[in-house]
Formats: C-alpha cells, structure tokens, sequence
C-alpha cells in the first residue's frame, strides 16, 4: 500500500474530533492539544479537577488512532521500575529476563503524576526525552509513537510532590481540561441515563480513523511548513519578553522558544496552511509556555496567574506585518 498524501493525513487527523466526541463530550480543545503534540513527538500535562474524563479522553483517542494505550496510577509507593520494567530471574533458564513496565506503550496515562516521589517521576524523564530507558545498564527503544499524558489535580495539593521546572519543561503542552458547560453536562448524563459505558468505547461506536502511517505522512507535511525570519524572529520576543517580565521569576527558555515554534507549525498545518502566522504563534502561546514560566510570590498573591502575564505580553509584543 502507497503512503497516504497529506491531505488525506490531515482529513483522518480532523475525523478524530467527531470519533471522540461519540465518548467524550466537548474538550475540544484538549483534543487539539494531543493531536498537536504527536505531530511535534511531544508530550502533555492535563490538569484538571477529578471527574472531567481525563482518562476516557486518553483511551478515545487510542481507539480512533488504534495505538496501543496503558494507565499508571501513580501513588506514594510506586517504584521506578513499577514504570519502567525490571530484570526477572528465571528459575528454568537460570537467566535473568527483562520484563517490561507499562511505559512501553504509545500512549501512557500518567495518572496524578503529582501523588509519587521524585525518584520515579525522574523515571519518566529519559523515557520522554530519549524514547527509551535504561536498565541494568542496556537502553531499550520505546515504541514509536511514544506519547505520555501526565494528569495532575491543581486543587488538592495535600501528599503531593510538585515537579520541578527541569520536569515541566519537557512537556510540550500544558493543557487545562475545564468543567463542561450546563448543556454539555446535561448531555453527559443523557448519555449515561441511554447507557452509555466509558469502558465500552466499541459500543459507543468508536472507530479507528488514522493509524501510524496518517502520523507519519502528517509530521513529514509539519516539517515541510515554512516558517518566516519575522514569525520566528516574533516567538522570540514573546519568549524574551517573558524573562523581562517584573510578574515573573522564571522566563520561558530557548527550549520554551522552539516549543512554539513547533507547536505552531503543527497548527498551521492541521488548519490547511503550509505557512505558520503570528495568530498560529498566539494560538499556541499559552498551553506551551503556561508551565514553563514562574511567577513571583508577590504577584501571586495579588491573584495574577501565567496565563494572565502571557496574554499581557501577546498584547504588547509587536507583531510582525
């Protein structure tokens, strides 16, 4: 079979919107954001209160791009190598064989990402930056697509170990999954009272719609989006402009820069354009830089919040003509 054309990739990619809907109502900008990040082989922080189906939203999309997905939960317990993988001794053969941990997948759930030491969310940093992990000494590939979607609740921090910038930084989108609207709540619990299961999403009718090779021919269509001197040169100032800020004590970082950068081709190509636009950068702005920037305690205390400081500077940065 011949690869599929970008635009058939692309027509597949914006099917998935409709396919997910049939299990998960609205989010769709949270849909975006996903979509978006496996474009770019990034990564993503859901946050939201629990009970906003976080984790259906995961196992929907899956299904409609017939990826294999797991779920960690992650406790105060939980081990590196409960992620991982681990050596297991072999009485037959007298070896040691490897068995491997639930990372090994193409979508992980990271669930409450929050709720574990710092030493097992450091597990995720090298199966998220070099797409494997090392035991005992020997790297192992992860599978290719590799995508974790880290949830966090950002209303209960009791027993909670807050990650550190250098964590925050390689995930290539934060995005907040919001309460759903009177309707779409309404619609949920009509839904329900039919009887729908959130664990049966092949008799909600769920159906794949793209697989890796749509992936592939749209990231080989992402890479050829151009990109202006003045676009690129006005990611920058935004980036910049972050580090000048008097509401912030942590600027967004280069890595902060070329994030949207990326972001922002995805999103111009996705939205039928093989040119990126500063409305593409603002568009992105804030998922991608919302975690990477940190305010000061007196700002916070007067209720400012980093999607506000943002939204400030794209007000004020020039934009290029």
């Amino acid at each position: 079979m011949s690869a599929p054309s970008a635009d058939s990739a692309r027509a597949a990619l914006e099917a998935l919107r409709g396919e997910i809907s049939k299990a998960v109502v609205g989010q769709d900008a949270t849909v975006t954001g996903l979509v978006v990040a496996l474009l770019c082989r990034g990564h993503v922080l859901l946050e939201g209160v629990p009970g906003v189906a976080k984790t259906l939203l995961v196992r929907a999309l899956a299904a409609t791009l017939e990826l294999d997905t797991k779920r960690v939960q992650f406790t105060p317990d939980l081990m590196p190598s409960d992620v991982t993988g681990s050596l297991i001794y072999d009485n037959r053969t007298a070896e040691f064989s490897f068995q491997p941990g639930p990372v090994f997948t193409n979508l992980l759930l990271a669930d409450e990402i929050n709720r574990t030491p710092p030493k097992t969310q450091a597990s995720l940093l090298e199966a998220m930056e070099e797409r494997q992990v090392t035991v005992e000494g020997t790297a192992r590939k992860l599978p290719d697509p590799f995508l974790v979607a880290a949830t966090q609740n950002p209303v209960e921090y009791e027993g909670t170990y807050p990650l550190p910038e250098a964590q925050l930084d390689r995930f290539l989108l934060k995005l907040q999954v919001s309460l759903p609207s009177r309707e779409e709540e309404i619609k949920v619990l009509s839904r329900h009272a039919e009887g729908f299961d959130p664990r049966d999403l092949t008799a909600a009718g769920v159906r794949r719609v793209a697989g890796p090779a749509e992936l592939d021919a749209a990231r080989a269509a992402v890479a050829k989006t151009s990109v202006s001197p003045e676009v690129a040169g006005y990611v920058v100032d935004i980036c910049r402009a972050t580090r000048e800020s008097p509401s912030l004590s942590l600027g967004a970082s280069p890595r902060g820069a070329t994030a949207l950068l990326s972001t922002a081709r995805a999103w111009a190509w996705l939205t039928g354009r093989d040119y990126v636009t500063p409305d593409d950068v603002k568009a992105l702005a804030l998922p991608t830089l919302r975690h990477r920037i940190q305010l000061r305690p007196e700002a916070e205390m007067e209720g400012v919040t980093a999607d506000s400081v943002i939204s400030s500077l794209l007000a004020h940065v020039p934009v290029p003509r």
